[in-house]
């Protein structure tokens, strides 16, 4: 963040609360680190498309939402990681259509290997049945909590006047 206004470091907390929020809800429901993964605060990872800012407490909310992980210390690692890098993608990407491929591609790339590896700990078989598994799983819950969700967001937030005036010329020129 190069701009570290108090408006910019409040959206990022505000944001990075939010997403530990709404994922400890979900893991009430089985939903954060179920067999399906739906983490409700994914349905964020597509603001920095219209708020750059936001990209850091995403990050910092996956870190927090992933001590809570069954996979221990190497989740809030691997996980927090790609997190960031689909943030980054995201204030990137072009279109707002695109803006939910980044979080569902760089988790899909990262997760399943680290969760198959975590049930079969080996290269073996079993490994890439549970890679398999976990990789269709996992883009089926990301795609439900960053398409359905976040496209929600995305058309809803530029009609908020608030939010209006911290939006980018282009990406409210493009509607």
């Amino acid at each position: 963040m190069r701009n570290h206004s108090t408006r910019n470091l409040t959206l990022a907390a505000m944001v990075a609360a939010i997403y530990f929020v709404l994922c400890y809800f979900g893991n009430i429901f089985q939903l954060t680190f179920g067999p399906v993964q739906v983490r409700l605060g994914e349905a964020l990872t597509v603001l920095p498309f219209l708020f750059p800012a936001t990209a850091p407490g995403l990050a910092l909310g996956c870190l927090l939402t992933n001590v809570l992980s069954p996979y221990g210390p190497i989740d809030m690692v691997v996980g927090t990681l790609a997190t960031a890098i689909a943030a980054f993608l995201t204030m990137k990407t072009p279109r707002w259509y695109l803006a939910a491929l980044p979080p569902i591609v760089m988790n899909a790339l990262l997760l399943p290997p680290m969760w198959a590896w975590a049930e079969a700990g080996a290269l073996n078989g079993a490994f890439w049945a549970a890679y398999g598994l976990n990789l269709w799983t996992f883009v089926v819950g990301e795609a439900l909590a960053c398409y359905m969700l976040g496209t929600v967001l995305l058309m809803a937030l530029p009609k908020i006047r608030y939010f209006r005036s911290m939006i980018p010329e282009r990406h409210l020129a493009a509607r």
